[in-house]
C-alpha cells in the first residue's frame, strides 16, 4: 500500500487527481489511501514534493533528490549559522524578523506550515492608532473600517446591560494576507525566510540556547543561531525546551470557535459582543464585519467551566439570533487563546519568547496581535543591542523583559486582576460592561 510522508505532503489533491481506483481520500489536511490502492504508482508520479511512497519505500522525486551536489547535502545536515533565528511566521514573529533585519542582523524565520497566515484562528480586529505605529493601512488586508460597538450583557435569559457607542477607528484584517505582507516586509529587509520548515528542538551549550533543529519537506537539519526568539504560538513548545515554564491553567485558557458567516444582517461598522453565562461560560461572544453581508462569528469559553463542544456553543448563539442565523458558514476555525498573565520569565540564555508563546494577550478580550507586534520589535532592539556587546545571557538578554512590562505588561496584569475579581456570573453588571468596553477599544 501506498505510504504518506506527512512532513513532506502539501495536501494538493494531486495525487488523487490521478488514481485509477480511487483509493485516495483528502481529508482536508490529511491524506487517506484506503485499501482498494493497486500500488499501480500514478500517484508517484504526481506528488510534486516526493510525500508518496511505495511498499518498498521508493519515491520519484526523493531518489532525484538523492543526486543534489554536495553542498545541498551540506546543507540539509547543518543549515547555517545566523545572529538571529525568528521561530513561527505570526505578526510577533514577523516582525522580529523585519527589524532584526533592518537592525543589519543576519535572520532566518522559520513558519512550520506551508503558508503563511493560515489557518486564521483569530477575531483580527486592531485599533487603527495602534497599528499605524507598524504599517499604513491597506485596502489590500483591511476587510472592514469599524468605528462603533455594541456590547449586550445578559443573565439568566434576560438583558440587563446593552450598551452602543462610538469609539476609535479600528479594523478588521485579513489575517491570511496581513501576516503574509509582514512576511514580505521581513524578506525585504534581508531575512531568509522558510515555509513548511518546521523546530524540533534546541541546540544548547553550556546552558545556553545556541540554535535550532528543522525539519523541512523530509530534510533534518541545524541551525545554528546567536539568539532565538520564539513566536511559535499559543501550542508554543521553545519555551518549554528552554525550561520556561509556560503551562496554562485550564481556568486561563479560552477555547474558542469561530464561524466566517456570509449572508447575515448586521451594521458593517459595528463589533459587537454578548457577555452571557448560557452563550459562552467565562468568556463572550462576538461578531466582527468583514464587509458585505458577511463577519467573524464567533466566542470562547473558560476552558474548566464548558460543558459542551465551543462549536455547539456557537451554533446555538447563531440560532437564537435572527441577523446571524439567516446566515451560512463559509469556514470554521476553532483553537485556543491563553488569558493568564504574561510568563514569569519570558527570557533565557540565547532565547527570547514573544506574543502568545509568551502569553502576551489582554486576560480580558483575548486580543493579542498588537501586543505580538510591539513584543516582537522590542525582542529585535534587544537581541542587535546584546550582539552589539557580545552578551546574549540571560543578563544581556534581560532588558526585553522589563520592556515588554513597561509597554503592555502592566495593563495584562490590572485586565487579569479585573477578570479575577468578576467571577463569570457577576460580568453582567454595568462596572464590568463599562471595563470590558474600555478593554474592548484597544485591541
Amino acid at each position: 500500500m501506498i505510504q504518506v510522508d506527512r512532513v513532506r505532503c502539501c495536501y494538493c489533491g494531486g495525487c488523487v487527481s490521478v488514481c485509477p481506483v480511487d483509493a485516495l481520500h483528502l481529508a482536508e489536511t490529511r491524506l487517506l489511501v484506503g485499501e482498494d490502492c493497486i500500488e499501480c504508482g500514478a500517484c508517484l508520479s504526481a506528488c510534486p514534493v516526493g510525500a508518496l511512497r511505495d511498499a518498498e519505500g521508493a519515491s520519484p522525486v526523493a531518489q532525484s533528490w538523492g543526486h543534489h551536489s554536495a553542498s545541498n547535502v551540506q546543507r540539509a545536515t547543518t543549515g547555517g549559522a545566523y545572529d538571529v533565528v525568528v521561530v513561527g511566521a505570526g505578526p510577533g514573529g514577523s516582525v522580529a524578523a523585519w527589524h532584526a533585519a533592518q537592525a543589519g542582523l543576519s535572520v532566518l524565520l522559520l513558519e512550520k506550515r506551508q503558508e503563511i497566515g493560515s489557518p486564521v484562528r483569530c477575531a483580527e480586529g486592531v485599533a487603527h492608532e495602534a497599528l499605524i505605529d507598524f504599517v499604513e493601512p491597506d485596502p489590500a488586508w483591511i476587510a472592514a473600517r469599524v468605528d462603533r460597538a455594541r456590547i449586550v450583557a445578559r443573565a439568566s435569559g434576560q438583558v440587563v446591560q446593552a450598551w452602543e457607542g462610538a469609539g476609535g477607528l479600528g479594523y478588521v484584517l485579513e489575517r491570511g494576507v496581513f501576516d503574509r505582507v509582514l512576511a514580505q516586509r521581513a524578506a525585504q529587509a534581508g531575512a531568509e525566510v522558510r515555509v513548511k520548515a518546521e523546530v524540533t528542538g534546541l541546540l544548547r551549550e553550556d546552558g545556553q540556547v545556541r540554535g535550532v533543529l528543522v525539519e523541512e519537506r523530509g530534510r533534518q537539519y541545524q541551525v545554528q543561531a546567536e539568539v532565538v526568539i520564539g513566536a511559535d504560538g499559543v501550542e508554543s513548545r521553545i519555551g518549554i525546551w528552554a525550561g520556561l515554564d509556560t503551562q496554562l491553567p485550564l481556568e486561563d485558557a479560552m477555547v474558542c470557535a469561530q464561524y466566517l458567516l456570509a449572508g447575515i444582517d448586521w451594521d458593517p461598522g459595528c463589533l459587537g459582543y454578548w457577555i452571557d453565562e448560557a452563550v459562552a461560560p467565562g468568556g463572550y461572544a462576538w461578531v466582527f464585519p468583514k464587509g458585505d453581508g458577511s463577519a467573524n462569528v464567533g466566542l470562547g469559553l473558560q476552558a474548566d467551566l464548558a460543558r459542551d463542544r465551543a462549536v455547539a456553543y456557537l451554533d446555538r448563539f447563531i440560532e437564537g439570533e435572527p441577523g446571524l442565523s439567516v446566515g451560512s458558514p463559509v469556514t470554521l476555525v476553532a483553537g485556543n487563546v491563553p488569558v493568564s498573565l504574561p510568563v514569569h520569565r519570558s527570557v533565557t540564555g540565547g532565547l527570547l519568547l514573544v506574543g502568545d508563546a509568551a502569553r502576551q494577550v489582554d486576560p480580558l478580550t483575548g486580543g493579542g496581535i498588537i501586543n505580538a507586534m510591539l513584543a516582537g520589535r522590542l525582542a529585535a532592539r534587544v537581541a542587535a543591542e546584546a550582539l552589539q556587546m557580545g552578551d546574549t545571557s540571560a543578563r544581556g538578554l534581560a532588558p526585553y523583559q522589563g520592556g515588554t512590562q513597561a509597554a503592555f505588561g502592566r495593563n495584562l496584569a490590572r485586565n487579569y486582576r479585573l477578570r479575577q475579581r468578576f467571577p463569570p456570573a457577576e460580568r453582567a453588571s454595568r462596572h464590568f460592561v463599562r471595563l470590558f468596553a474600555v478593554a474592548a477599544g484597544g485591541k
